[in-house]
């Protein structure tokens, strides 16, 4: 990708800016939690999974409301209470007002993120979404990788200054990324809906609803590189712990490097289908590979099986992203894309809220089998998708025969 105009860029340095901020807190909140706010591991696990419960429902009504007054000045709006809520964090000191900063953070992160979709979605004309969308999240892995460099500072420290710190640096990001968002053009408020159209019509879309449930599912994949494989690699593999870094790292870089490369392969919903479907016989192939890891008992074997499966994990990663931003954004009408984007990113804050105990008791527990269920339901998901996106077409085709995208404002792509 040669060439962005302005609205683009301004979109990438809006991600790369508050992901600075989220890079360290991610790496530093979990300890913050504990050993600074006193908080016991299972209350910031029951706590986050509230939130995120939370933040699933809020999704697709903050979605609508980016429709209705406007996606820019919506995620101006929710990108300050993003930061509010992560300056909350610096003053809990006890569970209950941890949950409400948590729920807080969890419905303005929800929201934020179907606003920036809606935001993408009016500025930028429909056949380049999605390699913009992919240059975005090439800009959001390097700032993570930059933060997670300077939550390691701040763990090495291991001091509550530097943890208070890491937060704040975190709140002053997403209030930088609010004041990057108010230089973009402003996208029209859609109209109130019509005389007996439902308000929040994505809830009656079922074939879009279906796929949205199908793409959460592959969105489980999303804890295994944070928690699962860390713990399958100390509990079960003879593989130096030390390896748990170099495979996030190999994952940031991966996407960095190719994310734009992988989204250049679609070409439409039917392309976007493929790449799911090769998607999930990738990640079967990696949860295989990552199943190998355990057996013998070298080190080097199965740090190299670690390697390999990580490898092919990113690789499932990127092509399920491309071909899930290209069908979400091709689906959805071209007024009402806050709301059906709400919707479609709500698995995210599912596979948070339910991925970690699911995937953990899966893969701790049984073991190789554990790999191979979840790497066959990786695979029957994909394979499920083509003829979800078809059904879905058939019904655009009968409801919404204009082509979505109306309310767009080229963007030139290289």
């Amino acid at each position: 990708m040669r060439t962005l105009t302005k609205p683009a860029r301004v979109l990438a340095i809006a991600q790369l800016t508050n992901s600075f901020g989220d890079g360290a807190f991610y790496v530093c909140s979990a300890l913050y939690f504990t050993r600074v706010v006193g908080l016991s591991p299972t209350q910031v696990g029951l706590g986050l999974t509230l939130a995120w419960a939370v933040g699933f429902l809020a999704g697709v009504p903050l979605g609508h409301l980016a429709d209705r007054r406007g996606p820019r000045g919506t995620a101006v709006l929710l990108a300050m209470s993003t930061a509010a809520a992560v300056g909350c964090f610096l003053f809990v000191r006890s569970f209950g007002p941890f949950l409400l900063a948590a729920c807080l953070y969890t419905t303005s992160q929800s929201g934020l993120a179907a606003a920036r979709q809606a935001l993408l979605a009016g500025l930028v004309e429909p056949a380049q979404r999605t390699r913009v969308r992919a240059y975005l999240q090439s800009t959001l892995n390097a700032g993570l990788a930059v933060g997670a460099g300077l939550g390691g500072l701040a763990l090495y420290l291991d001091t509550p200054a530097a943890y208070l710190s890491v937060l704040a640096m975190d709140a002053v990001s997403f209030l930088a990324a609010a004041l990057v968002l108010r230089g973009l053009p402003a996208v029209p408020a859609s109209p109130p809906a019509a005389a007996g159209e439902p308000t929040l019509a994505v809830l009656r879309d079922r074939p879009y609803a279906v796929i949205s449930a199908l793409n959460m599912v592959m969105l489980l994949n999303m804890p295994l590189l944070s928690l699962v494989i860390p713990l399958w690699i100390v509990q079960r593999t003879e593989a130096p712990r030390w390896l748990v870094s170099a495979l996030f790292v190999l994952n940031t870089v991966s996407v960095v490097l190719f994310q734009v490369r992988v989204a250049r392969r679609v070409r439409g919903l039917r392309s976007a289908a493929r790449l799911a479907r090769l998607s999930g016989v990738v990640m079967l192939v990696a949860c295989a590979v990552f199943a190998v890891s355990a057996a013998g008992s070298s080190a080097w074997l199965a740090a190299g099986a670690l390697l390999i499966g990580a490898g092919l994990q990113v690789a499932g990663e990127m092509m399920l992203a491309s071909g899930a931003w290209e069908i979400s954004f091709d689906l959805a009408p071209a007024d009402k894309q806050g709301q059906y984007q709400g919707f479609f990113g709500a698995g995210t804050a599912v596979a948070r809220m339910i991925g970690p105990v699911a995937l953990t008791a899966l893969i701790l527990t049984w073991g190789v089998p554990g790999w191979l269920l979840l790497g066959g339901l990786f695979l029957a998901v994909g394979l499920a998708m083509g003829p979800a996106v078809r059904w879905a077409e058939g019904r655009r085709a009968a409801v919404r025969p204009a082509p979505a995208g109306a309310l767009a404002t080229p963007v030139t792509v290289g």
